[in-house]
């Protein structure tokens, strides 16, 4: 058992946005050796997604919209971590909405994120000399181009700053560009890394991400809906392999920005015609309109990665899809009624 000793001697670790799906993986793996304090607000993250890590003597949840400026100091929570002594020694910053069936819903929560989230999130790095991370994303680059299929981080991009989804792709172009001021201003130890389209457990169901619905169509038979036609492709990198990379960033000396992703291209309908051989399912495959967030993307060119962090994804598809359906039969009972949502879709 570890002793109050031991537990003042971890690092103090902020992760915003960590009830999210990829912010409550990284959580389960910094827990281990640190004290994790997690801030959320629910706006896409679930509860669910940390029920298992609140009884945990080295995990902390806070409720907030860091859209808000917080002093962290000043919770009577965190006096357990002392941290109005020792301070936060590293921010992960992962706090942007993501929610395609919800994307408009989400817009100004989506800009508050991406600008006053970010620069309070900032603004906390500054004040506990803290590293920070900060979670942009492929968006950065736009559309994806015929004559340019693997993205490096020297491409500047083609954004729209008018277009319907501006808030989340420019929103990330804003917050990069807070991140990197607030480096040379402050001489933060500020990091960027862009994350390419990660997939498997806690990825919330029928929100048009399309993988984890297609493994409880396929088990009870439902129709498998894709958002797009026979042509949709895209990247798939597997929870851990993103995890990994975050933190190796971490560690590093490196600022960024570097591309984390999985640099093969697949398609939808691939994927689909996978997962229902591997659960032996006769679910057909429809089609539906395209969402304005769910849209194809361009390829990693992921050199930088493998160079500077020694980085590389690891989890072949078949094995992240085979872990993602075994998550899913697990948790039937608990996600089955959801079915319902679909029904109504």
């Amino acid at each position: 058992m570890a002793t109050a000793g031991d537990q003042y001697s971890k690092k103090n670790i902020l992760v915003i946005g960590g009830a999210g799906f990829i912010g409550s993986h990284l959580c389960d793996e910094l827990v281990k050796k640190n004290n994790v304090i997690c801030l959320d607000d629910f706006s896409t993250g679930r509860v669910e997604n940390i029920n298992h890590l609140l009884a945990n003597q080295n995990f902390e949840f806070i409720k907030h919209d860091i859209s808000k400026p917080i002093n962290l100091a000043e919770s009577h929570e965190l006096d357990k971590f002392k941290v109005r002594f020792q301070g936060i020694q590293e921010i992960y910053y992962l706090a942007t909405p993501t929610s395609p069936k919800k994307f408009n819903t989400f817009k100004i929560q989506t800009l508050r994120a991406n600008s006053l989230g970010v620069i309070n999130g900032l603004d906390m790095a500054r004040d506990h000399k803290a590293k920070f991370l900060f979670t942009s994303s492929a968006v950065i680059y736009g559309p994806r181009f015929a004559n340019a299929p693997l993205y490096s981080e020297d491409y500047q991009g083609y954004v729209d700053v008018t277009s319907p989804r501006s808030s989340y792709d420019e929103g990330k172009r804003f917050a990069e560009s807070a991140t990197i001021n607030y480096k040379e201003v402050y001489n933060l130890d500020a990091k960027i890394v862009r994350l390419f389209r990660i997939y498997g457990p806690r990825l919330t169901l029928f929100d048009a991400h399309m993988i984890p619905d297609f493994v409880l169509q396929a088990l009870n038979n439902k129709p498998m809906v894709i958002y797009g036609d026979e042509h949709f492709t895209t990247s798939l990198c597997y929870i851990s392999d993103a995890i990994e990379g975050l933190i190796k960033m971490m560690k590093s000396k490196e600022s960024g920005p570097i591309n984390l992703g999985h640099y093969e291209e697949e398609k939808m309908v691939g994927i689909a015609e996978k997962i229902k051989e591997m659960v032996d399912s006769k679910s057909p495959i429809e089609y539906k309109k395209s969402l304005v967030f769910m849209t194809p993307l361009g390829l990693p060119d992921i050199t930088l990665a493998k160079d500077r962090l020694g980085w590389y994804p690891l989890v072949s598809l078949a094995e992240g899809l085979r872990k993602t359906i075994e998550y899913v039969k697990a948790n039937q009972n608990v996600l089955q009624p959801k079915l319902e949502d679909y029904d109504k879709d």
